[in-house]
């Protein structure tokens, strides 16, 4: 890189630096967040469990409250239990394995009990409320019952909500959202699910 091509890169960098830095230095409140991951694309329990493994990691307190994922085996689970993260799951897994709308809305409303606790314990900085899209579009968990207890959690308690089809008022609500967009998946081409890489 000759000595002009070199300076340009130098002023471009420079600038970049500079409206970074008037972000951060702009950041100043500081709160648990409402971070929303949703959309038709794999990857977004997943993402919610780096951000757990993250927050474990830095010695924070976890919770996560899987909706619809059932007792079948789930290694981030595994792993994380042991590391002191609370686990409440809906024992009656996919709605469309029991195809019994009571028993699934009664089982959502028992886990969704758990979930309340959580989201009113200030000893917990973070709790994840895997697949609740699917809880609030079935009508399984009240909206407004949602909104309730996320807007009067701890302040600096941070919540991820995960699943398709996420209702717009959370949206709204949220400071973070992430949409996972499908382009290509392995099952659609007859590839079975991996363990450890899907589940």
């Amino acid at each position: 890189m000759d000595a002009q091509n070199q300076q340009r890169h130098q002023l471009r960098q420079q600038k970049i630096k500079q409206q970074v830095d008037k972000r951060i230095a702009d950041a100043t409140e500081s709160r648990g967040l409402l971070i929303v991951f949703t959309g038709n694309g794999k990857g977004k329990s997943t993402a919610a469990f780096g951000t757990v493994t993250r927050a474990v990691g830095h010695g924070q307190r976890a919770g996560v409250v899987q909706f619809i994922k059932g007792e079948w085996p789930c290694g981030e689970r595994d792993l994380l239990a042991k590391c002191g993260v609370e686990f409440q799951v809906m024992s009656t897994g996919f709605t469309w394995e029991t195809q019994n709308k009571e028993t699934d809305r009664q089982a959502a409303q028992e886990v969704w009990q758990h979930a309340k606790r959580m989201l009113s314990d200030s000893d917990l900085d973070l709790v994840v409320l895997d697949e609740l899209t699917y809880m609030v579009a079935y009508d399984y968990v009240d909206l407004n019952e949602v909104i309730d207890a996320v807007q009067r959690r701890p302040t600096e308690q941070t919540v991820i909500v995960t699943g398709r089809g996420c209702h717009r008022t959370l949206l709204d609500m949220a400071d973070t959202v992430s949409e996972m967009r499908p382009i290509k998946h392995a099952f659609d081409s007859g590839l079975a699910a991996r363990r450890g890489i899907d589940w």
